[in-house]
Parts: structure tokens; sequence; C-alpha cells
């Protein structure tokens, strides 16, 4: 994630700051004596006494003075003062004669002026947003107390929906025969749901992917957004659906098979977060907050930048992420940029991704903690792009590292070779002893789409064109995925990429919502694209060469081959990405019959594949039948 992707946002989030927080000119409430937490207590909402009772707490250290306002006491800022813990840091308050059924809206009262949400709560009402969400959506959604407050409320429940977990016993697919399909739930439907994009699991499963990376789906800014404004971290964003539609989709994915990872921003906060409001002069945070540093420590920094060597930042980071690994049994995170979990300064990125043992540090003590919630192959998956060096070391502790392919693959699609060679797509040459600890991919949801640039600027020669021709343009994108599948380790989609989406990534603002293309299925070109990822997606699913630790290879020229040994069985890839002719000449390292699984069988006198391929051409070569 690059800073000009989140331009607009910025400006619209230090824009509409202001207006999230809540102040008021009333008197200041008297602090009561400090007591210590009761039994129970926990952040947030803790029910007791069967849901007739609820022991609320802030951590809000040095705030003079707290209350507690809500539907239970008409908003009164002086019925419910809560009490200070003895260390000063804590407030809270027991509220009795509740209904456990009943929703009560609710905020804290802070030093006699300011109004705010609570960090942990699960659901929060927007006077701004909700009224774009609709019944279909979100069905029953509580009306905002309109009239008795103002700002973002919070919502507390005894007896909310519980959902019932139907398939327990699902295993997550082993790291390296991962494919991974990123998925934008506001961009994937019309219906932007999780039910709506649950009934298209079937085209998912039909094209092979065994893992869905969801975009962040925790509370954000406004409702159209790739989400990486987080503001809320305990409550999943209601535009999209309801806590137990999520836990659905969540659960009919195992079901078919389908792990589940969650983007995950914790590198900073938005203007309508309550812990940045807390501690605000205005402006920026101030230097007395627990969590956020006063100026962003690195230049990728959008929003406000958590302090990660802060113990209590360490401490809401592990509570965001057990919650979501025990509340909605998901598979794995994906933590948006990583590498900014650093408090060492930088002007640039290239200080910025030096080896920071800092940074380190802070990354293995959260893994370690994942490891201790659910050691069963949970995924950790870091967009980090970070010096190879300290890479390394996070991957030798089993994180999982993004690995962009995008500008050299996209070179070779377009047929200018000078860039081309894609070779950084192999784990080796990051210094990692596992491919399973790279996540490559050609496409994500922060880089250009590759069939645009083809249709728009792709290479031509006589009547070969890439350029303005969309037939051609889709096979070298196919040609692109052979060799994507082929190199070791997992790998990742972004959303029809199988289909040759090719609207510009700018198109309607670069976060804005992009035209929706189903009907691309019906288009035989583009369907013979998705065809054939899914043939591609089994054979390394389905072929433990493709993740074979012999390879060798030459991705340079307009000639380009993957050569992967595993026993008594070899594959070469091989293909043409120029767009003349080109003769390939290459050790296949015996001679006999091949079996290609894009074409007709070939008898080699020799050890020596010697042939001219069209543009364009390409060939998936095995001494054994692949399956």
């Amino acid at each position: 994630m690059r800073k000009i992707i989140y331009l607009l946002l910025f400006v619209a989030a230090f824009n509409t700051s202001c207006k999230k927080s809540s102040t008021d000119g009333g008197t200041e409430i008297p602090t009561l004596p400090s007591v210590d937490l009761p039994a129970g207590a926990k952040d947030g909402v803790a029910f007791i006494n069967n849901g007739t009772s609820a022991i609320v707490t802030l951590y809000a250290p040095g705030k003079n003075s707290v209350s507690l306002i809500g539907e239970f006491n008409d908003w009164s800022t002086t019925a419910s003062v809560m009490k200070k813990t003895s260390d000063g840091n804590t407030w809270w308050i027991q509220i009795d004669n509740l209904n456990p059924s009943t929703e009560y809206a609710y905020q804290f009262y802070v030093d006699g002026k300011l109004k705010v949400a609570d960090p942990y709560c699960e659901k929060v009402l927007d006077p701004d947003n909700d009224k774009y969400i609709t019944s279909s959506i979100y069905p029953n959604l509580k009306a905002y107390p309109t009239g008795k407050t103002t700002g973002i409320v919070s919502v507390m429940q005894a007896n909310q929906p519980t959902y019932n977990w139907k398939n327990n016993g699902f295993v997550r697919p082993e790291k390296n025969n991962l494919v991974i399909y990123e998925l934008l739930i506001r961009d994937f439907t019309t219906e932007h749901t999780y039910a709506s994009t649950l009934a298209k699991l079937d085209y998912l499963i039909s094209l092979g992917i065994n893992a869905i990376e969801l975009m962040p789906v925790n509370e954000f800014e406004g409702n159209l957004s790739w989400g990486y404004n987080p503001s809320f971290y305990f409550a999943a964003d209601k535009y999209y659906g309801t806590k137990t539609a999520l836990q659905n989709f969540i659960d009919e994915c195992h079901g078919k098979g389908i792990a589940v990872i969650l983007d995950m921003v914790l590198n900073h906060s938005f203007g309508q977060s309550p812990m940045v409001q807390l501690y605000f002069d205005g402006s920026k945070p101030t230097a007395n907050s627990p969590w956020f540093n006063v100026d962003a420590k690195h230049p990728f920094n959008v929003g406000y930048d958590f302090n990660h060597e802060s113990a209590a930042t360490k401490k809401f980071s592990k509570d965001v992420m057990k919650f979501w690994m025990q509340q909605y049994k998901i598979d794995g995170f994906r933590f948006d940029l990583s590498k900014g979990f650093t408090q060492t300064q930088s002007a640039d990125d290239a200080v910025f991704r030096k080896y920071d043992a800092g940074r380190v540090a802070i990354w293995k003590d959260y893994n370690s903690y994942i490891k201790s919630i659910d050691p069963n192959n949970f995924y950790v998956i870091l967009e980090h792009f970070a010096e190879e060096s300290e890479e390394k070391v996070l991957a030798d502790d089993g994180m999982m590292l993004w690995n962009n392919l995008n500008y050299n693959m996209n070179e070779a699609t377009m047929g200018w070779l000078t860039n081309s060679n894609f070779q950084w797509g192999f784990y080796v040459n990051h210094g990692f002893s596992k491919s399973e600890n790279l996540v490559t991919y050609g496409e994500s949801h922060d880089e250009e789409r590759l069939n645009y640039k083809n249709i728009s600027f792709g290479n031509m020669s006589g009547s070969y064109l890439i350029k303005g021709n969309l037939a051609t343009s889709l096979k070298r994108e196919e040609m692109a995925a052979a060799f994507l599948f082929a190199i070791p380790g997992p790998k990742m989609v972004w959303q029809f990429g199988e289909l040759g989406y090719d609207v510009n990534i700018d198109f309607n603002g670069r976060t804005g919502e992009k035209p929706i293309r189903w009907e691309y299925y019906s288009d035989p070109n583009r369907k013979a694209l998705y065809d054939a990822y899914s043939k591609f997606i089994r054979l390394k699913k389905n072929n433990s060469i493709f993740n074979s630790t012999s390879s060798t290879y030459n991705l340079a020229g307009g000639i380009k081959y993957i050569k992967l040994v595993e026993g008594a069985n070899t594959v070469v890839v091989v293909g043409n990405f120029d767009v003349v002719n080109q003769t390939a000449n290459i050790d296949f390292g015996s001679s006999g019959t091949w079996i290609d699984a894009v074409g007709s069988t070939l008898n080699l006198s020799s050890n020596t594949y010697l042939a001219t391929l069209a543009p364009g051409e390409y060939h998936i070569f095995s001494k054994q039948a692949l399956k």
C-alpha cells in the first residue's frame, strides 16, 4: 500500500475528524474515589447477572472525569459517573436493570466536553452514513438516537443473535498450496453483501482457489471505501451486512474447503476512532496518547500512526487479533503496511525499508501471540516490502510476505522485454529457505490491472497486435498465468483478473467504486482465460512438482522458461513473450516423449528442445502426465 492510494481518503478523514468528534460545553463531572475493577470486568462491556447488568470500562489515562451516557439513563451526563482505578488509567461503572434482549446505544462523556464511542464495541451507529444502508443489507438496523446526542455511538446487547457454526472440522490448506483470491465485497457484486458474495462461491470453487482474502471489513469511515481508513476494530462494517452474515460467509467457505483471510489495518487509524479523539489537539494526536505517535514515523503513513512499541498499542492490537480469530474463526491475517510498525524515523523508502531490529521484534512478538491462540497453520501474511535481510528473518519465523510482480510481469504481457524479467517470483532470490513464505502475485487491489495496460500500451509487430486487441491481450494474460502458477509457493489473484478485468485502477478515483462486470463470464475469450486459470490452479494444487525445490529458469528475454524437477518427473513451462517469432533452445534434461498439458505430445530425439514459437505461444511439458 502506498501513499498515493490514500491521498483522497486522508484529506477526507482529516476534514471529517472534527465532525466525528462530539464536544460539549458542559460542566466537568466530579471524579469519584478510585476503586479497582470488579471481577469479570474487561475492556468495553462485560455482561453479568444473566445480561441484566453490565460492567462498562474505558482505558483513558490522564482524564479527569468520565461518565457513561446512553439510552439506559436518557443520555444524562451526570447520572452514571464512572469510577477510576487506583492506577489512574481505567474508568468503569456497573449499569443495572437492563433487558438482555434490548440494544442500548451509549457513549462516554469525557472531561465534561467530549463524547466518544467505545473502542471495543461490536456495533456502532453513524448519523451520517447509516441512512444509506438498506434493510436488505442490514435488517432491523437500530435507529440513530437523533436529538439525544451527536457523533458516532456504540451499541451493547447481552443476548446478541448467535451464529451456530456448522463446519468445525475445516483443515486449512498447506501454505505452499494456497491460491488466494483477494476480494473487495463492495465491488464484487452489485448488492455488496456477504450473502451476495456467498452466492458466487460456486464460481470461485470452479476457478479452483482455496482461500479468500477479504479487504478490510471492520468499521471504516463512510460506506464506499477500500477499508484502509479504519475506526472501530471489533465492529464489522454494516454496509456489507450483519455480524452473523459474516460468520455464515466464513462458515460456508469452510464447508467448501476455502480458507478466509482477513485484511487487518493496524498501522494507522482515522479521525473517527475514539482512540484518536481522546488524545487529539484538533490537528493531530497529543504527546500523551497511549496509542498514537504525534507525527508519523514513516513516509507512507496515512491517518494517524500507531506506536507499536507502546504497551497500550500492543495490548489493543493483540485484543483485536484474538477477537477475530475466536469470534469469526478466520484462518489468517494479511497485515496492511506491516513495514510501518516502527518507531524509527524515516523520510524516504530507502531508509524506511532498511533492516529494523525494533520492527522485527514487534512482528515476532505478534506472530508468537497469534501462534499461542491458534497454532494450527494460521496464516500471518505481511505487506512488508522491506530489506531482504529483514524479510528473511520474518519468513524464518513462519510469517508469509507479499511479493509483487506486477511491473515486470506486465512488461512481459505487453511485449516490452527490457524490464520483463519476473524472476523475483522465486523464493531463493529473496534468500528464503522455503517457498511457502512468499505470496506472489501479478495483480492486487493496489496495482494497475494487467489487461488495462495490455490494451492501452501493448507492443505490436506487423499483424500481431496487443494494444487495442482484446483477444490477443487475453492470450498474453493466459501465458503469464501459466508461468505464475508454475513458480513454487502460494499465489494470489485479484478479483476478476481471471477474466482479464481491464478498467483503469484510477477510474472514479483510485479507491472509488469500479464497474462490476459479471458479463465478462459470457464473453468466449474471457471465459477461455478463466478456464485456463482454473486448469493452472488445479495443476498447481494436484501436482507436488510445482512446489519443487529443484528449479532452473530464464525469464529475462523473449523466450522464457521454468524447469522443475521432482524425482523421475520434470516440468518445463516455455513461452514466447516477444511480438515476433523466436527460437527456443532449452535443455530439457532428457529425450523421449514429453506430454503438453495445453497441447500435443512432443518427441525429442535429444535433450535439447529446439523450436520456433509464435508470439504468445506457450507450452507446459512434463515427462509424466500431470493430474
